[in-house]
C-alpha cells in the first residue's frame, strides 16, 4: 500500500512447539482502523506485541513508522501507544499521577489535564487506582496510550470483560479517534465491534490469516445477506438442504444447519418442507442478516467464541 504505515510480511511466532502465528501477512494505511478478529488464541495477542516491540518474531518482516519493533524499539516508544489486553497499576496511585508519571517517559507528551477531561476522568483526577471501576480503569488505560500523542494506536481487546454500557461508551471513544484519522490497530473476538469500529478487518484462526477486507466485503462473500438456521429430530444430512432454490451453501453451526440464502419468504418454506418429507420434525428456525460470524462459521465450521 502506498500510503502503509505498518507492515507485516510473512510473521511467524512460536512458544516452544506451539505455532502461535503462521505466515500472516497484512498492511495498515495511515488513519485506518484496523481490526484483529478471531477467537481466543487466534493468534492475535501475539501478532500485536510484535508489533508493540513485546515479543521476538520467530520469522518473518515487520515495519511499524518505518521502523522495526525490535533494532529501532527506543524510538518506537515514542511513536506508538498501547492499551493492553489487562493494564494493573499500583493500587495506591492516583489517576492525575499516572498520567503525568506515562508522560515523562515521552520525548512528545499530551496535556494531562486534556486528557483527563476527553475521558471522563475529571472527577477522578485524586481518586486512587484500586478505587476505579472496570470501565474507569479502561478509560485510563486509553488516555495513558495517548499520552505521547502516538501515530500508531494498539487496542488488545479494549472492551472484553465490560458491561454493555461501558462497551459502548468506548465504542464512542474510539469512533471519536477514528473521526480524527488515528491509525488504529485492534483485536477484537466481539462481531459488533468489528463491524461497528473498523475500516478493514484480518479473520484470525489458528495462527492463519483466512479473510481480509472492510466488513461489507467479507460479508459479501457469502452471496447473500440472509441466513436461516434450524434444527430437527431426527438431524438432517446437509445433502437434504444443499440444493433448496436460492440457496448458496450449508454449514454446521453446533447443533444445527445454517444455510445461506436469497430470500427468507422463498427459503423458510423449502425447509419446512424438506424437514416433512424426511419424516423428522421442526424443533428449531431462526432468521437474521449476515456477520462477520457467519463468515466465520462458513470458513471454519465454528463460532468465533469457541475454543
Amino acid at each position: 500500500m502506498a500510503n502503509s504505515i505498518l507492515e507485516v510480511e510473512n510473521l511467524v511466532k512460536r512458544y516452544g512447539d506451539l505455532e502461535a502465528v503462521r505466515g500472516v501477512s497484512f498492511a495498515v494505511e495511515e488513519g485506518e482502523v484496523f481490526g484483529l478478529l478471531g477467537p481466543n488464541g487466534a493468534g492475535k495477542t501475539s501478532t500485536v506485541e510484535v508489533l508493540e516491540g513485546l515479543r521476538i518474531p520467530d520469522g518473518g518482516r515487520v515495519s511499524v513508522c518505518g521502523l522495526d519493533p525490535q533494532r529501532d524499539s527506543a524510538a518506537l516508544k515514542h511513536e506508538i501507544g498501547a492499551a493492553l489486553q489487562s493494564t494493573s497499576l499500583p493500587d495506591k496511585l492516583r489517576v492525575m499521577e499516572a498520567l503525568r508519571l506515562f508522560a515523562s517517559f515521552y520525548k512528545r507528551r499530551r496535556n494531562p489535564e486534556e486528557l483527563l477531561k476527553r475521558f471522563g476522568l475529571e472527577e477522578k483526577r485524586n481518586t486512587f487506582y484500586n478505587q476505579l471501576s472496570g470501565g474507569q480503569k479502561q478509560r485510563l488505560a486509553l488516555a495513558m496510550a495517548l499520552v505521547n500523542d502516538p501515530k500508531v494506536l494498539f487496542f488488545d481487546e479494549p472492551t472484553a470483560g465490560l458491561d454493555p454500557q461501558v462497551r459502548r461508551e468506548i465504542y464512542d471513544i474510539i469512533e471519536e479517534l477514528k473521526r480524527e484519522k488515528k491509525t488504529i490497530v485492534m483485536t477484537t473476538h466481539y462481531i459488533e465491534e468489528a463491524e461497528r469500529l473498523c475500516d478493514r478487518v484480518a479473520i484470525v484462526d489458528h495462527g492463519h490469516l483466512i479473510a481480509l477486507g472492510t466488513p461489507a466485503e467479507l460479508i459479501a462473500r457469502l452471496e447473500t445477506r440472509n441466513i436461516v438456521e434450524f434444527t430437527s429430530e431426527p438431524p438432517l444430512p446437509a445433502s437434504a438442504c444443499a440444493n433448496l432454490p436460492g440457496c448458496h451453501g450449508i454449514a454446521r453451526h453446533g447443533e444445527a444447519w445454517q444455510l445461506r440464502v436469497d430470500s427468507l419468504a422463498e427459503a423458510v418454506p423449502h425447509v419446512i418442507d424438506v424437514i416433512e418429507k424426511n419424516g423428522a420434525k421442526l424443533l428449531t428456525l431462526s432468521t437474521h442478516e449476515a456477520t462477520l460470524e457467519d463468515l466465520f462459521v462458513s470458513l471454519t465450521g465454528r463460532e468465533l467464541r469457541d475454543n
